[in-house]
């Protein structure tokens, strides 16, 4: 099977059962964390200008993918939550965003 950054979920892939949450989880790793049944990732950074430059990266990658997270950001922190919300749960999509995010 394909390292997880580089599939290509058609249509963001159906609404995942548990199980197939539990198995992306373990694949994509531990820095991601499933909170109120979506993906959540917290990343510390220097300063805001570090920051802004990270969010612009994800922001280019939800574009490509049309898939676009949830992200809030500050002087230290970026926060990135995933979730279909027209699937309402998580989808492959999910964890393909999240294992292409960890590779910026």
């Amino acid at each position: 099977m394909a390292k997880l950054s580089q599939r290509t979920p058609e249509d963001h892939g159906p609404k995942l059962s548990d199980d197939e949450i539990s198995a992306l989880a373990a694949e994509l790793g531990p820095s991601w964390d499933i909170r109120d049944g979506k993906l959540f990732r917290h990343f510390d950074v220097a300063n805001f200008k570090e920051s802004k430059a990270f969010v612009d990266k994800v922001s280019a990658l939800a574009d490509e993918m049309n898939h676009h997270p949830d992200i809030t950001f500050s002087f230290k922190y970026v926060d990135i939550v995933l979730y279909t919300h027209f699937r309402q749960g998580l989808t492959e999509a999910d964890f393909v965003a999240a294992a292409k995010i960890n590779e910026l």
